[in-house]
């Protein structure tokens, strides 16, 4: 193992003396390439350990190469415009219509939950009415059956007291028959 070490050091003081060489006879380093596209320039950077580096510098645009812009639309233009139009029109009348719609259909629900409240009134109106009209009614009939159970019952204590009374004038006249 001390061989293989010894050799690698070896080797090591070459490629260094190597490399000093190389270097005296190229003494500028190397250009960075750079490369030129339509409106930017990519520069390459050092290599990392993670990859390759660049820099892109973005060129000014351009003053003259902006077209001019014409006063009067083209016919293609002006048809296509003129359909766009139509279109958003057609959108609206079709909004308007499906939102008159859901507001017809709102106001029949409404006008049937007020019809359904009010005949729910009316019969809850009906039904107090009636009960109402049955308990006079059976308040009347006792308050008549009452009465005539009171007349029936004063018949009755006048027709006993009478009797008694004849009951008593008999026994008086017999008593006084007697004396």
């Amino acid at each position: 193992m001390s061989k293989t070490m010894t050799a690698y050091k070896d080797k090591m003081k070459e490629l260094s003396m190597i490399s000093i060489l190389c270097s005296c006879f190229y003494s500028e380093p190397p250009q960075k390439s750079i490369y030129h596209f339509q409106d930017m320039e990519v520069k390459e950077l050092n290599k990392r350990a993670s990859g390759q580096a660049y820099e892109i510098t973005l060129k000014p645009p351009a003053t003259n190469s902006s077209p001019e812009i014409t006063a009067r639309p083209s016919r293609k233009q002006v048809a296509l415009y003129e359909h766009i139009m139509k279109k958003l029109k057609d959108a609206q009348r079709r909004r308007q219509f499906q939102e008159t719609q859901a507001l017809m259909a709102l106001a029949k629900r409404r006008e049937h939950e007020r019809s359904v409240i009010h005949k729910v009134q009316e019969e809850n109106n009906n039904f107090s009415r009636v009960a109402e009209e049955r308990l006079t009614y059976k308040m009347e009939m006792n308050q008549e059956n009452r009465e005539a159970l009171l007349a029936a019952l004063k018949e009755r204590l006048q027709e006993k007291v009478l009797s008694s009374l004849k009951d008593l004038t008999s026994m008086t006249h017999q008593i006084i028959y007697f004396t």
